[in-house]
C-alpha cells in the first residue's frame, strides 16, 4: 500500500469513527426535568458549625468519644487557616522544654509532618525572647495533605461532614437545637442536642442569639502568597526600598544563596503576605471585599517589585484563595480571659488547654505589637471561656473565645485553637452522655476524657 492509499485509509477510518460517535451522542440527548432544591431533615448529638483549625480536632474528639457528630463547613475542604489561608505554620506546641500542648491536634500535625518527609524542629532548644525566638519551635507542614488527612481522621472517628453549607437559622426548642442551613441546591434542618461553634467569628453564637464582643477597629488580615523568579546576581538591595526587603526574603525561590546563610537571604518562612486592613471574614459581602481587597494590593505589589534590579521577572508561584482573618467578633462569655490571666499564666479550677504564645496584635502601617512570656510562664484558658453567657447547651472554639483583645491575640493562634478544639469537643460529647448542659459538667471529667485522648490539661 502506497503513503496515498494509507493517508485515504486513516482519513476514512477516523470520519467513521467520528460519525459513529456523534450518532451515539445525539441520541443520548433527554430532557431533564428542573431542579428542585433538595429539602432534608437529619439528627445528630454534635454539631460544629466550622471546619477549620478549631472545628476539624473537636469534630474528631466528639466522634472518637462515641458520639453522633457532624460538622458544616462553608468552603470546600477542612483546615482553615492552616489549608485555605496558608498559615502553614500551626504553633506552638511546647514551651520550656517540654510539650504544654499535645492530643489529636498535634496527633495530625506530626502525622502530616512524618507522611511529608518533614522534620520537627528541636524542641530542646529553649526560646529565651532575645536571641532565640518563638518562631523557632513553629512545625512547618503541607498545607494541601493536612486537609487530607484532616479529612480522612473526621471520616475515621464517624463524623459526618457537610461541605459547601451554612447557618441561617438557629433555634432552642425543648432542649435540642434546630439548626436551618443552606448550601448547594439543598436546603436542611438539623436537629441536636450540642453545638460548638468554630466559625472563627462566633456566627453561630450570633445566630442563636448570643451577645459578642468586636473591636471598633480590627487587626488587618494577610493574604499569603509565594513569588520567585528573582535574578540573584544583579539583585541589589541599596536600590530596593526597605519596606520590601521582607517579602523578597520570605519568598525565595530555589537557589544556591537561599540555603546558605551568608547568602543574600538567609532562610525564613516560606511565604509572604500583604496586609488586607479590617479583613472581615463575618459574612459573604464582607469576605468578598476582603479578598478582593487582598487580590488588588498583591497585583500593586508585583508590579512595583518588578520594577527593581534583579526583580524583573518576579513571577506569583503560589497565592491562597482566601484572605487569612486575625480578628473578628468574640462570645461574651461565663468568663473573659484577659491580658493580665494571659501573661501571668493564672491556672483556673476549670482550665482545659494551654497557650503559648506571645501577645501579638497586627497593627496596618506600624510595627507588631508583642509581649513575650516570662520564663517558665505558660497561660492557661478555662472551659467557662468557651461557654457563651446565659447559655445552654453551645460551646464555642477557636479565635471567638471569651477574651480581652490582647489575650485573643495570643489565643488565635492555630496550636492554642486545636487544643480549645479538644476541649470543646470532649465537653459535648460528655454533655450529652450526661444530659447536662456543658457549665453543669463535673470539670475534673471533662479533663479526664481530655487526658484519655491525648490531651495535656492545665495543673
Amino acid at each position: 500500500m502506497d503513503k496515498m492509499e494509507r493517508r485515504l485509509l486513516l482519513k476514512s477510518l477516523g470520519a467513521f469513527s467520528l460519525g459513529a460517535v456523534s450518532s451515539a451522542l445525539s441520541k443520548g440527548e433527554d430532557l431533564a426535568a428542573p431542579y428542585k432544591l433538595k429539602k432534608s431533615k437529619l439528627e445528630t448529638d454534635v454539631l460544629i458549625v466550622g471546619g477549620g483549625t478549631a472545628g476539624v480536632i473537636a469534630a474528631i474528639q466528639a466522634g472518637r468519644a462515641g458520639v453522633r457528630t457532624t460538622i458544616i463547613e462553608s468552603g470546600s475542604q477542612l483546615g482553615g487557616t492552616t489549608t485555605t489561608g496558608g498559615v502553614v505554620f500551626p504553633g506552638i506546641f511546647h514551651a520550656w522544654g517540654k510539650q504544654i500542648i499535645a492530643g489529636i491536634g498535634w496527633e495530625l500535625v506530626h502525622d502530616c509532618v512524618q507522611l511529608d518527609g518533614g522534620e520537627l524542629p528541636n524542641f530542646s532548644i529553649i526560646p529565651n525572647n532575645t536571641t532565640v525566638r518563638h518562631w523557632r519551635h513553629q512545625v512547618s507542614v503541607n498545607g494541601p495533605l493536612y486537609a487530607l488527612l484532616a479529612e480522612e481522621k473526621c471520616t475515621d472517628a464517624g463524623v459526618s461532614i457537610r461541605y459547601y453549607e451554612t447557618p441561617i437559622e438557629i433555634n432552642f426548642t425543648d432542649g435540642r437545637w434546630v439548626v436551618k442551613t443552606i448550601g448547594k441546591g439543598i436546603e436542611a434542618e438539623i436537629i441536636c442536642k450540642q453545638i460548638i461553634d468554630c466559625t472563627g467569628n462566633a456566627y453561630a453564637a450570633s445566630l442563636a442569639g448570643y451577645d459578642l464582643l468586636r473591636e471598633a477597629d480590627t487587626q488587618p488580615g494577610s493574604l499569603i502568597f509565594r513569588i520567585g523568579g528573582y535574578d540573584y546576581e544583579s539583585l541589589d538591595l541599596d536600590k530596593i526600598p526597605e519596606k520590601y526587603h521582607g517579602k523578597l526574603r520570605q519568598n525565595m525561590i530555589i537557589s544556591e544563596k537561599s540555603a546558605n546563610p551568608d547568602g543574600t537571604f538567609p532562610p525564613n518562612v516560606p511565604y509572604g503576605y500583604v496586609y488586607v486592613p479590617s479583613a472581615d471574614s463575618t459574612t459573604a459581602e464582607s469576605h468578598t471585599l476582603a479578598n478582593m481587597q487582598g487580590r488588588t494590593n498583591l497585583l500593586e505589589l508585583l508590579r512595583e517589585l518588578r520594577t527593581y534590579p534583579g526583580c524583573g521577572k518576579i513571577r506569583i508561584l503560589d497565592l491562597k484563595t482566601e484572605t487569612a482573618v486575625r480578628e473578628t467578633y468574640r462570645i461574651d462569655g461565663e468568663y473573659k480571659v484577659t491580658h493580665g490571666d494571659y501573661v501571668e499564666g493564672r491556672v483556673f479550677d476549670d482550665s482545659i488547654s494551654h497557650s503559648f504564645y506571645p501577645i501579638d496584635l497586627h497593627r496596618e502601617g506600624k510595627s507588631i505589637y508583642q509581649e513575650f512570656l516570662k520564663e517558665d510562664v505558660v497561660a492557661c484558658i478555662p472551659l467557662r471561656a468557651l461557654i457563651p453567657k446565659g447559655s445552654s447547651n453551645f460551646l464555642v472554639a477557636g479565635r471567638c473565645v471569651s477574651s480581652d483583645r490582647l489575650a485573643n491575640s495570643a489565643l488565635r493562634v492555630q496550636a492554642s485553637c486545636m487544643g480549645m478544639g479538644q476541649a470543646a469537643g470532649a465537653a459535648a460529647a460528655l454533655a450529652c452522655m450526661k444530659q447536662k448542659t456543658p457549665l453543669k459538667l463535673p470539670v475534673k471529667e471533662v479533663q479526664l476524657l481530655i487526658e484519655e485522648h491525648g490531651g495535656i490539661v492545665p495543673r
